[in-house]
């Protein structure tokens, strides 16, 4: 049998129909229709209950893959509460998700254990603190062969106040822009829009510089990836007018209060699994009996069935 690699285009290559095509009108707004009339309204909409997240029934698999496929998203809710990072892990694994981002931040499990912590190293990442953290996507740093397509973030305790996240899904982003000005989604499917400068240590270069795009079309399935960050710092954006317009046009829609952009407080027992949407946090103020305690897991596939 053929090695798959022989099987996919070449790199760069989008098969013809794909609606991510700033060329292909036709299948976009095929696309565009179907995405509308599918997407979720309001966060309640995005909320699945189950039992135990780490044993799925058919029946809630089948719902939260429903809410994936039209919003590349899903909150799921369960009265199981432990701390256990088999939570992330078990749920990942029923939709196929196995390569987990072993990120030096991470636990050797893979699974980070998302706290404010004063530890050296963990603590100097906005993640491990209580503030504020700008939209994003999961690993926007990372080079295309460690993307990052899917995640899990379980509550294991929430913070005494805040501790908000944002959603919006990478598909609506697009659409968005692309409805606005289709040059907006062009100028970000520039392959030197986006640079993330090199990070040193001090044995010297820790992680590479990593020039990309924002939006790009995955050969292997025509799926749309995002990598994003909305820092001002450690961040170079090409000097180029397009992209610029293009950047701030999607500023605006983040920092709008769109119907699209969904808002929920985590609570022990929930969590979101997503194909890496846009999202944020907001500040928190934790208890300091129990602090704020999340487990997060990327990995590089994306969601089975979406």
């Amino acid at each position: 049998m053929a090695d798959v690699a022989t099987r996919l285009p070449p790199p760069g290559t989008v098969q013809p129909g794909n609606p991510f095509d700033p060329d292909d009108n036709r299948a976009y707004q095929r696309w565009r229709a179907a995405k509308l009339e599918h997407f979720p309204s309001t966060v309640q909409a995005l909320i699945v209950e189950v039992g135990d997240p780490r044993a799925l029934t058919d029946a809630e698999h089948a719902a939260i893959l429903a809410c994936c496929r039209a919003a590349n998203m899903v909150v799921y809710s369960s009265a199981t509460r432990a701390s256990d990072k088999a939570f992330a892990r078990r749920l990942g694994a029923r939709f196929e998700l196995a390569s987990l981002d072993r990120n030096w931040l991470a636990d050797d499990d893979g699974v980070s254990q998302v706290t404010v912590t004063g530890e050296p190293g963990r603590g100097e990442y906005i993640p491990y603190t209580n503030r504020p953290i700008r939209w994003h996507t999961d690993g926007y740093y990372n080079p295309p062969d460690r993307r990052i397509r899917a995640m899990v973030l379980h509550c294991v305790a929430a913070a005494a106040d805040g501790g908000i996240n944002a959603l919006l899904d990478h598909e609506i982003a697009y659409l968005l822009l692309r409805d606005a000005n289709p040059a907006h989604v062009r100028a970000l499917m520039r392959p030197d829009a986006m640079t993330i400068p090199a990070r040193a240590d001090e044995d010297g270069v820790a992680r590479p510089a990593q020039t990309g795009p924002v939006f790009s079309i995955d050969p292997a399935d025509g799926s749309l990836h995002m990598r994003y960050t909305a820092r001002t710092k450690s961040i170079e954006w090409k000097q180029d007018r397009e992209v610029h317009s293009a950047v701030a046009a999607l500023e605006a829609v983040l920092a709008s209060d769109s119907a699209f952009i969904h808002r929920v407080r985590l609570e022990p027992g929930m969590g979101i699994l997503c194909n890496n949407v846009l999202h944020d946090r907001s500040g928190f103020i934790d208890d300091p009996r129990q602090p704020r305690l999340l487990y997060r897991a990327r990995y590089h596939e994306r969601i089975a069935g979406t």
